[in-house]
């Protein structure tokens, strides 16, 4: 089975082959190195720029205008930042132009921590986006997932943002994406760029279908009847395990994968929480003003009269950074033990 860097690799490859994918640029996208985590080895289409996260956005913005369609990264979401006024104005060109314009570009950045990464490499970037309205955004927590998101990503007219999680970039999927040899080490073997010289490599691709993930549509991981847990990228991989562990108990959680914060599946959870009466949501972004906040008050505001206990909502601490130390870096963000204690208590909460 592919990792999710693999996954990615593929799904650009296949854009560039059969989706009109023109440009997949960034810091050290190309060759030799292929991008940091690897995901843009072997692309015909892959390019460097330099180091300058507005000259990409900026470069991504006009390429989509005239006409062109590129997939442009920003190495870390860390880095993302200091673009946020050209995100901006990405988000508002239709709008702003009356539907003239579109932009059909894709922007990657990889999001969250669990690498040890520190204060400049472990921060989330969903919460932020999803306050800059005009962008789809996708976030996806499996290799599968990832392939047939971004296969979706770069068919829209809309800008996508593009939201793999660091810690997930090596973690193999459960499911073969469709066209990929199902021995893993053939996979490498073709795909994988190799150490040392790579100036004569090039990579042979598998006969890859266009398999794809409607943006806007969640995915029910395990089927409840007590809790509602609603999560995605990392952190769906604590709360599935959770659920599992807590079902030895007689605990029975549901668990949601969002797999996209805009659109995102409100019918989804809506069935789900008049389902259980009971809702957590689990994210690593900062707790203030965290997108969970937002499901919470849009739980309550609909669904009040459903619910058996006040939502609640597990998200990473409210600090600057997150530290080196594995210590620090785990009181930062949830954790498995976080996730188990709070299904177990909401399950048992009494109206």
């Amino acid at each position: 089975m592919a990792n999710m860097a693999q996954a990615i690799r593929m799904a650009l490859h296949y854009g560039e082959k059969h989706l009109g994918v023109t440009d997949i640029f960034g810091e050290d996208v190309g060759m030799p190195l292929g991008g940091v985590f690897t995901q843009t080895q072997g692309l015909e289409k892959s390019w460097n720029t330099p180091l300058d996260e507005r000259g990409i956005i900026g470069m991504a913005m006009g390429l989509a205008m005239a006409g062109e369609r590129p997939v442009a990264e920003i190495q870390f979401a860390d880095y993302v930042y200091n673009t946020i006024d050209l995100l901006k104005l990405a988000g508002n060109t239709c709008w702003a132009t009356n539907g003239d314009w579109n932009l059909p570009m894709v922007v990657m950045t990889p999001v969250g921590a669990g690498i040890r990464g520190s204060i400049y490499h472990s921060h989330s970037f969903d919460a932020m986006m999803t306050h800059i309205p005009g962008w789809k955004i996708v976030l996806p927590s499996n290799p599968l997932d990832a392939y047939g998101l971004l296969v979706s990503a770069m068919q829209e007219q809309n800008p996508v943002m593009y939201l793999p999680p660091k810690a997930l970039m090596r973690i193999r999927g459960e499911e073969l994406i469709p066209g990929e040899p199902e021995d893993q080490r053939e996979l490498s073997k073709m795909i994988d760029a190799p150490l040392g010289d790579r100036s004569k490599w090039k990579a042979k691709w598998p006969a890859l279908e266009g398999y794809s993930v409607p943006i806007g549509k969640g995915k029910i991981v395990r089927e409840g009847k007590q809790v509602t847990v609603v999560s995605y990228g990392r952190t769906l991989l604590l709360c599935a395990d959770a659920a599992k562990e807590l079902a030895a108990e007689g605990i029975d959680a549901e668990v949601i994968d969002l797999r996209s914060l805009w659109p995102y599946d409100w019918e989804m959870i809506q069935a789900s929480v008049k389902k259980t009466g009971r809702v957590l949501f689990v994210n690593e972004d900062t707790e203030v003003t965290n997108f969970g906040e937002h499901l919470i008050r849009r739980t309550v505001d609909e669904l009040f009269y459903e619910l058996l206990a006040p939502p609640r909502l597990i998200a990473g601490k409210f600090v600057p950074g997150i530290g080196l130390s594995d210590a620090l870096e785990r009181a930062s963000v949830p954790q498995p033990e976080d996730v188990k204690s709070a299904i177990r208590s909401l399950a048992l909460e009494q109206p």
